[in-house]
């Protein structure tokens, strides 16, 4: 893995405009406030990915003065925040959108992804249908109110984006079966696919 660290944000969006449909992903260094060194920020990364239809993805840590995240093109049927939506509106009105940026944006909203962005962990609810459910059973209930937020966003993002309404209910029963068994759902990277 290489690291490239930026400047400035229009060094990186001079790599992008070479680079953006040529390359299939990029590690972006970041110094940590207290280091010393400066440099772009993960909000003015994000910001040239999306005008070029990337997306930010993997952050780990290099040393005790910088981290790294990994940007990589869009996948096509890849889901989007609402924080990213708003994100591309202004960076639109700015005029900063790129022909790559605007195609993502497009197809998007052509399969329906745009319309179903899903919540920042934030702001995200546990769906009501399924809390309904949930209390229908004590055990489940118990140790879900030990769950972390993470845990709980987790299931939330999960049950959001079932794409159809019969894989939906399943999901909805077998994250309560995982409850009721103590097991805390979607730990690993399998995102509690059997």
């Amino acid at each position: 893995m290489k690291i490239q660290y930026f400047k400035t944000q229009s060094e990186l969006r001079r790599w992008l405009k070479k680079n953006h449909d040529t390359v299939t992903d990029l590690w972006i260094g970041f110094y940590k406030k207290n280091s010393g060194k400066t440099g772009i920020t993960p909000a003015e990364a994000l910001d040239e990915m999306l005008c070029f239809g990337w997306i930010d993805g993997i952050r780990k840590s290099v040393d005790e003065t910088s981290y790294c995240n990994r940007y990589t093109p869009r996948r096509a049927k890849s889901v989007w925040s609402k924080i990213n939506t708003e994100h591309v509106k202004r960076l639109t009105k700015a005029g900063l959108m790129m022909p790559a940026g605007f195609k993502a944006v497009e197809d998007a909203k052509k399969d329906g992804r745009w319309e179903k962005a899903y919540n920042s962990p934030k702001s995200m609810e546990v769906p009501a249908d399924f809390l309904k459910e949930l209390n229908k059973n004590r055990k489940a209930k118990a140790f879900y109110k030990t769950l972390k937020k993470a845990n709980l966003f987790s299931i939330s993002f999960r049950l959001h984006n079932a794409k159809k309404p019969e894989t939906r209910e399943k999901l909805k029963t077998r994250i309560i079966e995982m409850l009721e068994n103590g097991v805390t759902p979607f730990r690993s990277a399998s995102l509690g696919r059997k």
